[in-house]
């Protein structure tokens, strides 16, 4: 069995699921318009959840989150599953494909075979669709990969049943129901000012002031963790940054593509110049990243170094913060 399904390539896996899905339903709706009205764009320091012997940074909502809000602003239901038992997380799988029904799945990235070996860590919130099933393989559209792809029975229950930080649990989801139209323009807004209202939250580990909480962190982490440990530290900055999902300075790039888009549908030119502030964010990102991988992968010991990175997380976070305000105002 095989659904007629379209696979477009995405920069990130839950805006594409959800991209492809709405296409699949005849509504075109783009990556970074699904990522904005979802409220997507976050920065957020979890000092107690500890991945890959580091603290945790997420530079996007968690999660489903972006579905969940993004259905509710546009009129869609949609219908969620979690498991215990693999073999009920499969015959459900099997019975939604047999009545064409793709679906969005949550899974860990560590026993994803056709991953490359470099991206195969311990990350459970990956997302793919599973479009149909031919001679025992599960068809699956992996929006950041260029081409569909396959899995075994086992491969896809091992990735669905992940062990580990946010164990998916055959996480499945799909929608439901959809209005006539999707009328966009109140859930742009909705969208906007939620992310506004997150950057600009008073609580010290969320939005611009927790991105200067991780500045003022990395200034200690040499002294007080050692040289070793801050360096493995920063390096889960970064590695959390550009390699999961697709981290600052991705979601910054398509957070300006959905204010671009966004400020023509509104016919709001506050938004078009707004967006190209953020691209010019989104690359102080990109260059904190590369001067901080400068510093861990050179092991470099020199407390100035630390500094200096840290020098730049607190532009990043004053330009932000200006941003964020400027936004609120533009809608």
């Amino acid at each position: 069995m095989e659904i007629e399904f379209t696979h477009k390539q995405a920069a990130h896996c839950e805006n594409g699921v959800v991209s492809n899905l709405m296409r699949y339903n005849g509504f075109t709706v783009s990556e970074p318009m699904v990522f904005g009205i979802g409220s997507g764009l976050l920065f957020c320091y979890i000092p107690l959840l500890m991945v890959n012997h580091a603290p945790v940074m997420t530079y996007r909502a968690m999660p489903g989150f972006i579905f969940k809000r993004f259905a509710k602003r546009v009129g869609i239901k949609i219908k969620r599953e979690k498991f215990k038992n693999p073999a009920a997380a499969k015959a459900q799988l099997d019975d939604n494909l047999n009545k064409n029904n793709p679906v969005g799945l949550q899974v860990g990235v560590y026993n994803l075979v056709y991953f490359p070996d470099e991206y195969r860590f311990h990350f459970n919130a990956h997302n793919l669709i599973v479009y149909g099933k031919e001679n025992g393989r599960y068809l699956i559209s992996d929006p950041i990969m260029e081409e569909v792809t396959s899995l075994t029975e086992k491969e896809l229950e091992k990735v669905r049943f992940a062990k580990g930080a946010f164990p998916p649990n055959g996480h499945m989801y799909y929608p439901t129901s959809f209005p006539k139209e999707l009328n966009l323009k109140p859930a742009i807004i909705k969208g906007i000012k939620h992310t506004c209202r997150d950057m600009l939250a008073p609580i010290p580990i969320v939005g611009v002031k927790g991105i200067r909480t991780i500045a003022k962190l990395i200034r200690k982490w040499p002294k007080k963790k050692g040289t070793k440990t801050a360096n493995h530290y920063l390096g889960q900055v970064v590695r959390m940054q550009e390699e999961i999902g697709t981290g600052g300075g991705g979601f910054r790039y398509i957070y300006a593509a959905f204010l671009q888009e966004a400020g023509k549908l509104l016919e709001n030119d506050r938004l078009v110049e707004l967006s190209k502030e953020m691209t010019t964010i989104g690359d102080l990102w990109r260059e904190f990243a590369v001067e901080a991988s400068r510093i861990y992968k050179n092991r470099s010991a020199q407390d100035d170094a630390y500094n200096k990175v840290a020098d730049q997380l607190e532009i990043i976070a004053n330009r932000e913060e200006k941003f964020f305000k400027k936004l609120r105002k533009a809608v």
